[in-house]
């Protein structure tokens, strides 16, 4: 899982996090150390409410040049499935995007008129998003220039694009990529293309609650396929090679062939064979074997996240969008963060949760901070900050799960420059001080305790399905919410300073509190526009926690709502107290997925999480106008150039830092576009 893990949340002055997610969680790890030189340029454009930055990769030349194959390979191969993304995210991505590079490098026309700038960022924003659909809010974009523009460009660079993908670009079909909302039909009217158009929530209930699974070791139902109507009967129409996406998969298991040939051990080649396995096959049981080779390979310098792996943009959460991001460890940020790891129990039998919800052995929690070397498909270019895989939970608690926190990422986004959102939405000095003292490493650790402990914890009871079957769509936002509850919980305890991972528990506690409280019921409303309810299971997780701690400390003004000069704010008053109403939370979030409760779940999310006071909400974009650092961050990647012999061989690498977001994108799309 993500933190966007895939982690994504706004902090004000760093971006937060996907589990995920991510997709899109908070930027929550303990200090990075510095890596740049003074001279590097982080930012590389800004245009709407997106922002792009730059990555370095630290250590590069550390590794041995097998090393660097293994990381150029992998990269490649991620690459190669790019276009699925694409494909997943909508049916006519892939042909909207074409026609509009293709206006784009050919027209020759006025390139200064409003309309031309307005078609940039379009195109710009399409590129982001991996589509017409916002990366976060799931709503579809709208341009700034009319259908008549559009068509005026087409005739102008030979371009065709007609029918149903023009006519979406402007019209109100296919609003939102995903759509939970509890009144509607989710898969009919989501337009994620996990599903064929037709395809309705009951025909994905009715076919997959009739697929029999072990129950001791489920597979992942339906993760890497698409689900269709043919001739009256349901199908799935498999991702593998010769099948769905075959074209691009092919291209990836060309990479992944040349990346086990320079494994760096055992481990490690048999979890690439299994995956390549997958990838020619579809099986899902070899998904299984592949997560549970992936997850025991610890000892190499190299690792990855390849596959169909994150559910959160399937309303119904069986498929798998396709992501990847290459690794290479953080050696020193590694070692000074096993000690987490080594106390998983220590967290887990001291939690509040109900004693026979605690796991009685935590599997082999492995966390580490890498160093990010590429990413492609989900996670580019918006990218998590932290992930936990592999996802399936009985491969969790029967082999354990890795954890990550990408190092290099989070330190660009604390290089890239504050917005001054913090003096606007923080109640007082003092809370702006703790924030910019301690909020840094207070956000690291809450990533680490979400990822490391939170995802790790609690138990299903016996005989209960697993959270997707028995929470359905509320199923992503209570898993992250009940992992924020575990970091929240810990995050004001001595434990972390007799552990050395701060220095003054209290203050970094205080910092983590704050931060939670104001971007849970203020800040990240910026987020939506302005009558939207909340969507996305992270911003939904961040509002239910914060409301119901809210309200549950009403009686005792555990949180105070204060009004100054027609600004809203909230101040915490009793740290304690709150953090007692987190424990109350935390356990009853367990209760619900260790029983299964959908009631329960459905009330809490629904209640909470859901709707945003509008006179708020108007109030918040108003006195968010004034800044213009853009709300949204993600990443162009570091092209990795090989060095050949006369005779074709690799001899080294260059690194080089692509010129502008637009040269990076327009290269993919013509070195990557396996699929039609």
């Amino acid at each position: 899982m993500k933190l966007k893990f895939f982690i994504a949340i706004a902090l004000f002055g760093v971006l937060c996090y996907s589990c995920g997610d991510d997709k899109k969680q908070e930027n929550n790890m303990p200090e990075v150390e510095e890596v740049a030189t003074d001279d590097f340029e982080y930012q590389v454009d800004q245009f709407a409410d997106l922002k792009i930055l730059r990555y370095q990769i630290p250590g590069w030349e550390d590794l041995s040049l097998d090393e660097q194959k293994l990381v150029y390979y992998l990269t490649q191969a991620g690459l190669a499935g790019r276009d699925i993304m694409w494909d997943q995210n909508y049916r006519h991505n892939l042909t909207i995007r074409k026609a509009l590079e293709n206006v784009y490098t050919n027209y020759e026309g006025d390139k200064n008129s409003e309309d031309w700038k307005n078609f940039e960022i379009y195109l710009k924003r399409v590129w982001f998003s991996n589509g017409i659909h916002h990366h976060y809010s799931t709503a579809k974009m709208k341009p700034d220039f009319t259908a008549e523009y559009l068509l005026q460009l087409l005739s102008e660079t030979n371009t065709t694009l007609e029918g149903e993908a023009f006519d979406v670009i402007f019209n109100n079909a296919d609003t939102k990529k995903v759509n939970l909302s509890k009144d509607a039909d989710i898969v009919l009217e989501s337009a994620i293309n996990f599903y064929g158009p037709d395809i309705t929530t009951a025909d994905v209930e009715a076919f997959y609650d009739a697929i029999e699974v072990d129950p001791n070791e489920p597979i992942e139902k339906g993760l890497n396929t698409r689900l269709v109507r043919e001739n009256g009967k349901l199908v799935e129409k498999v991702y593998k090679s010769g099948g769905l996406y075959g074209a691009a998969i092919d291209k990836i298991i060309f990479w992944l062939e040349k990346a086990k040939g320079v494994a760096e051990d055992e481990n490690q080649a048999k979890a690439l064979e299994l995956l390549i396995e997958y990838y020619k096959t579809g099986s899902l049981d070899t998904w299984d074997d592949y997560a549970v080779a992936w997850v025991n390979s610890t000892e190499g310098d190299i690792d990855w996240i390849n596959g169909f792996i994150e559910v959160y943009n399937d309303p119904k959460g069986y498929k798998g969008s396709y992501e990847t991001i290459v690794e290479i460890k953080d050696f020193d940020m590694s070692k000074k963060m096993a000690v987490l790891s080594s106390e998983a129990q220590w967290f887990e039998d001291n939690s509040p949760l109900m004693e026979e919800h605690k796991k009685k052995e935590v599997k082999g929690v492995s966390y580490k901070t890498v160093i990010v070397a590429g990413e492609a498909g989900d996670a580019s270019p918006s990218t998590p900050i932290g992930v936990n895989l592999p996802n399936n939970n009985w491969i969790r608690q029967k082999h354990g799960s890795k954890s990550v926190s990408l190092g290099n990422i989070i330190n660009s986004y604390n290089n890239a420059g504050g917005s001054g959102r913090l003096q606007e939405f923080a109640h007082d000095e003092e809370e702006v001080e703790l924030e910019k003292q301690y909020g840094q490493l207070a956000d690291k650790l809450h990533t680490a305790l979400h990822e490391v402990i939170g995802h790790a914890s609690g138990q299903i009871n016996p005989g209960v399905g697993t959270p997707k079957e028995t929470l359905k769509s509320y199923k992503s936002t209570i898993e992250e919410g009940r992992a924020d509850l575990f970091g929240l919980y810990y995050l004001l305890d001595p434990k972390l300073q007799e552990l050395g991972l701060v220095e003054d528990w209290e203050a970094t506690g205080k910092a983590a509190y704050d931060g939670y409280i104001r971007n849970g019921l203020v800040s990240q409303l910026i987020r939506l526009e302005l009558g939207d309810d909340v969507e996305e299971a992270h911003m939904r997780n961040r509002q239910w926690v914060s409301a119901w701690a809210y309200e549950q400390g009403k009686a005792e003004n555990v949180i105070e709502k204060i009004t100054r000069d027609g600004k809203t704010y909230y101040d915490i008053k009793d740290y304690t107290k709150l953090r007692e109403i987190f424990g109350r939370l935390l356990r009853e979030t367990q209760r619900i997925t260790s029983e299964g409760d959908y009631d329960a779940a459905k009330a809490l999310v629904e209640d909470y999480g859901v709707k945003v006071d509008q006179e708020l909400h108007k109030q918040v974009l108003e006195r968010n106008s004034q800044f213009k650092s853009a709300p949204y961050s993600g990443f162009v990647n570091p092209v990795i150039v090989p060095d050949m012999d006369e005779n074709g061989e690799i001899t080294g690498f260059t690194i080089k830092q692509p010129g502008s977001f637009e040269e990076q994108m327009l290269n993919y799309s013509k070195e990557y576009g396996y699929l039609e």
